[in-house]
Formats: C-alpha cells, sequence, structure tokens
C-alpha cells in the first residue's frame, strides 16, 4: 500500500467513521499492518494509506497486533511528557512532542466488539498520534511553529523536483515514442 506523506491532502481531511466491519474492512486491516511492519512504522491509520476511515492499528514492542475502529480517547492525564515522535507520512522528520501521559479509549476491534483500554507510556503516546491523524492532524502541528513550517516547505520543494522529474520523464519518454514512429513510418512508405 501507497502511505501518503506530507502535502497530500487526505492526511488533511477528518476522517468518517467506519459503517461496517466486513471482510473487506478487516482486509483492510490485515494489509494496513503488513505496510506498517515494511516502513518499520508502530502505528498507522487509515487516512496514512489513502483511507478516509476512522480507524487505525498499532503493534509496539510488546508484539502485540492492537486494532481501533471508531476510536474515541474519553479521559487523559494531566500529567504530560515530552517523548521524540516521527511519523511514516512525514519521513525522516523527528520532533519531541509533549502530550499526556495516560489515556484511555474506547474503540471497536476487527470484530466489532467495544472495548475500552487504559494505556501509558509509549502505547498511550502512539494511540494519540494515530488518533490526531483520524482529525486531519499531524504531530508537527503539535510542536514548534517554526519547525513546522520548514518541514512544510522542504516536503513542498520535494514534490516540486518529484513533478518536474517526472514531467521530463514522460517528454523523453513521448520524444523516442515519436523517433520510433517516425522511423517506422519511413520504412512503410519506402516499399511503395
Amino acid at each position: 500500500m501507497k502511505v501518503f506523506t506530507l502535502g497530500e491532502e487526505v492526511l488533511r481531511e477528518k476522517a468518517l467513521p467506519v459503517e461496517q466491519i466486513d471482510d473487506t474492512i478487516r482486509s483492510l486491516i490485515e494489509r494496513m499492518f503488513v505496510t506498517m511492519k515494511e516502513h518499520n512504522g508502530i502505528g498507522l491509520a487509515g487516512p496514512q494509506v489513502g483511507e478516509k476511515l476512522r480507524l487505525f492499528v498499532v503493534e509496539i514492542d510488546d508484539g502485540v497486533q492492537r486494532v481501533f475502529i471508531n476510536p474515541q480517547i474519553i479521559e487523559t492525564s494531566a500529567q504530560t511528557s515530552f517523548y521524540e515522535e516521527g511519523c511514516l507520512s512525514i519521513p525522516k522528520v523527528y520532533e519531541d512532542i509533549e502530550r499526556p501521559e495516560k489515556i484511555r479509549v474506547q474503540a471497536l476491534n476487527e470484530q466489532g466488539r467495544p472495548f475500552t483500554l487504559d494505556a501509558d507510556g509509549l502505547l498511550a503516546r502512539v494511540i494519540q498520534h494515530e488518533y490526531d491523524h483520524l482529525e486531519g492532524v499531524l504531530f508537527i502541528d503539535r510542536g514548534d511553529p517554526e519547525f513546522k513550517q520548514k518541514t512544510v516547505e522542504s516536503f513542498k520543494k520535494r514534490a516540486e523536483r518529484r513533478a518536474q522529474k517526472e514531467a521530463e520523464k514522460k517528454a523523453r519518454e513521448a520524444k523516442i515514442a515519436a523517433k520510433i514512429a517516425a522511423k517506422n513510418g519511413i520504412k512503410a512508405g519506402a516499399g511503395c
């Protein structure tokens, strides 16, 4: 699956509730776990793979695969802490982000069963990070505004360079195709 990156609209849109948990959703969840692992991530939200749905998957160092469908963070602790965060949608960018140390979240699992989870430490942080994706919020929005601006500008320039290289590639391919067509046209006309 493609992981969408900073600058792509789906990352800034609020995700929609999952209406029905069926085999299509379960297949999406499986593919999200595979994609997350391929990219060495510990969490992945629907919008990050172009699915504007309120669901995310998490697997931290305890090895437990957790699925959160239509989650709601219903409680957060007053105690906060800073921790360096990164994101598969903003590769190779890291920043210390302040978040509540403990949370309580309610969600549905991949079978549609409701559950409530009290989380702290890394698990609480990852859940909050992925939940933000469902709201169209990225971790850089919660940090230093100057750092955010530089990151956004950097990704915009990267996207422009990619678009320019793609346009140049298409132009080269069109030129080669035109030469081949002209050459074939000459051969076809030579026999008349």
